[in-house]
C-alpha cells in the first residue's frame, strides 16, 4: 500500500497525522471480513497507515474465514442484528478511537432493509459510544443507491442526472436503508460530544471478499470459470447499453485509504463524499480483459443470447462448480456463495452512471485507481487464495 499521494495533502492534515501518530488508534471494523473490510484489516495495521499505529477489532457474523487469518486483527464474531449480544461483546471494547461501519444485510423489501439495516448500525453505536471514552470519529459505507434510489425501485423513480454530486438532495419517493443509516448516525453521534463522522459512498466495488453480498468480479470470474470448462463462449449477459456505455467502479484498497484519510483529514470530518476511481471504463473492453485472464476465445455480446440472464445461464452450473472446485483444488465454496447472480444482472441491466469527485479532492483526498489494472489485480488475488481458478 501507497501513500504517496499524501504529500499533497493539506498541511493541517499532516499535522494531526503527526500529532495522532504518538499514541495509538485503536479500529473497529464493522464486516471485517467483507469486501471493503477485508482491506481495511489489511492496510489499517501497516506502519505507513496515517493515524497510527492501529490496533484493529474486526466483528463478522461467522467464525473467522482462512483467508482471513493473517491479518493482525482482534476478532469478534457476533451478530450485530442481536441487541443483546452486541451490547455483551461490543460495550467491552473500551479502546476504541474510530468505527468503521462497511456491512448491511438484505431482506426482501427496502422496508425490510431499513428495519434489519438501521437495527444493525444502532446496536453497535448504542454499545460502543458510552463506553469508548477516546472514540473521536465513525466511518458510515453506503454507495450509489443515495442517488438511484433502492433495487426495488430502479425504473420506477426517476433518479438524480448524472454526474452524481453530494448536495444533491434524497429521493424520498421511496424508502432508502442508506437514508437509515446516516439518521442513525446523525441521531447516535450527536449524543457524545467530540465525536465526528464521515460518510462514504463507493460505486461498484472491486476487491477481495468471498462472503460479499454484492462482489462482481467474483461473480464474473466463476461465470468466466464455466465457460470455460465447458467450452462455451463467454457471452456477456446485459444490455447493448451497459456493454457500450461509460461505468465506473470503486478499488476496495482505495475505499479503504479514504476511510482512513477521513479519521485523519480535519476538513474531511462531519462531511459526506463520493469514492470512485476516477477514470472511466466500458464493460466491452474489461470484457476482453476477462476473456484473455481465463484463455477464452470467443466472447462479447451477442444480440438475442445476451438477453439471457446470469440467474437463467448459471441456475443448473452447481455441479459443474463443484468439478471446477475438486480439479484446481479451490475453497469449498458452493456455487451460491461465491455466485451473486441477481447483482450481476442488475449491474448489467442498464446504461452505467457517473459520480464526481470533485468534492474529495477539493478536500485533498489525492487517491486514484486505474480500473482496468484494479480489475486485473483483484482476479490474481482470488486465484492466489484459490477462490477461483
Amino acid at each position: 500500500m501507497s501513500w504517496r499521494w499524501w504529500s499533497g495533502a493539506t498541511d493541517a492534515a499532516k499535522k494531526e497525522d503527526e500529532a495522532t501518530r504518538g499514541c495509538q488508534s485503536v479500529a473497529l471494523i464493522i464486516g471485517v471480513t467483507g469486501i471493503v473490510g477485508n482491506s481495511l484489516a489489511e492496510i489499517l495495521p501497516l506502519s505507513d497507515t496515517p493515524g497510527g499505529p492501529w490496533k484493529v477489532h474486526g466483528v463478522a457474523r461467522r467464525s473467522r474465514p482462512n483467508w482471513n487469518e493473517d491479518h493482525p486483527v482482534e476478532y469478534i464474531q457476533c451478530d450485530i442484528a442481536d441487541t443483546a449480544q452486541t451490547q455483551s461483546k461490543l460495550s467491552k471494547l473500551t479502546d476504541v478511537t474510530h468505527i468503521f461501519y462497511v456491512t448491511w444485510a438484505n431482506k426482501d423489501t427496502e422496508v425490510e432493509n431499513c428495519e434489519i439495516n438501521g437495527l444493525m448500525f444502532r446496536n453497535v453505536l448504542q454499545a460502543v459510544i458510552p463506553n469508548a471514552p477516546n472514540l473521536r470519529h465513525v466511518c458510515l459505507q453506503t454507495g450509489g443507491k443515495h442517488y438511484l434510489g433502492p433495487f426495488e425501485s430502479f425504473g420506477k423513480i426517476e433518479a438524480h442526472d448524472p454526474p452524481f454530486t453530494e448536495d444533491l438532495p434524497r429521493l424520498n419517493d421511496f424508502p432508502n436503508f442508506y437514508y437509515t443509516l446516516e439518521d442513525v448516525m446523525y441521531e447516535e453521534v450527536a449524543k457524545k460530544e467530540g465525536v465526528t463522522w464521515s460518510v462514504h459512498r463507493p460505486d461498484i466495488i472491486f476487491g477481495f471478499s468471498p462472503h460479499s453480498l454484492m462482489n462482481l468480479i467474483v461473480t464474473i470470474s466463476v461465470y468466466a470459470a464455466i465457460c470455460k470448462h465447458e467450452g462455451a463462449p463467454l457471452i456477456f449477459p446485459g444490455t447493448k447499453e451497459a456493454w457500450n456505455g461509460y461505468a465506473i467502479a470503486s478499488d476496495a484498497n482505495l475505499i479503504a485509504e479514504h476511510e482512513i484519510w477521513a479519521c485523519v483529514e480535519p476538513k474531511a470530518k462531519n462531511e459526506a463524499f463520493n469514492i470512485n476511481n476516477g477514470d472511466l471504463f466500458k464493460w466491452k473492453h474489461l470484457w476482453t480483459v476477462l476473456a484473455q485472464e481465463y484463455g477464452i476465445e470467443k466472447y462479447g455480446f451477442v444480440e438475442g443470447e445476451s438477453s439471457v440472464t446470469f440467474a437463467e445461464k448459471m441456475k443448473d452450473k452447481g455441479p459443474v462448480w463443484e468439478e471446477i472446485v475438486k480439479k484446481n483444488q479451490l475453497l469449498s465454496n458452493k456455487l451460491e456463495q461465491v455466485g451473486g447472480w441477481w447483482f450481476g444482472d442488475l449491474i448489467f441491466s442498464g446504461s452505467g452512471y457517473v459520480a464526481s469527485m470533485n468534492k474529495a479532492k477539493e478536500h485533498g483526498f489525492l487517491g486514484f485507481r486505474n480500473s482496468k489494472k484494479s480489475f486485473v489485480s483483484w482476479i490474481h488475488k482470488m486465484r492466489a487464495s484459490k477462490v477461483v481458478p
